[in-house]
């Protein structure tokens, strides 16, 4: 499936914060978790999230740290700050009424089925 470039530059953000919520991370780790959460549907490039997480630092919603792995290379860590959990919570609550209208429009308590491809 081909997500729309629009979408995934929309989910980008809360994506990656609340993936900072689980606990600090580099630029390599994030982008296998976006491919483990979307069940390999998100491919993200480097390209994609190096600008998204300089933005996301502008901001103030992350810190960063340059530490060097057991195997001796060294990794930029992201690590989500409070003006980042308090921006997530915003968008949390923007995604939860963009789904609701959503899920009223397509159909209710039928949408998470036919998400998922069992509908």
């Amino acid at each position: 499936m081909h997500i729309d470039k629009d979408l995934v530059a929309a989910l980008a953000t809360p994506l990656v914060l609340s993936i900072l919520t689980e606990g600090e991370s580099y630029g390599y780790a994030i982008l296998k978790r976006v491919r483990e959460l979307s069940d390999g549907e998100l491919e993200w490039t480097d390209g994609m999230l190096y600008p998204l997480l300089h933005r996301l630092r502008r901001l103030g919603y992350v810190t960063t740290e340059w530490r060097t792995s057991p195997e001796g290379r060294r990794r930029r860590y992201y690590t989500i700050t409070n003006d980042g959990r308090a921006a997530l919570a915003e968008q949390q609550r923007q995604w939860v009424t963009v789904a609701r209208a959503l899920g009223d429009v397509w159909g209710g308590d039928d949408l998470l089925p036919f998400a998922l491809g069992r509908g």
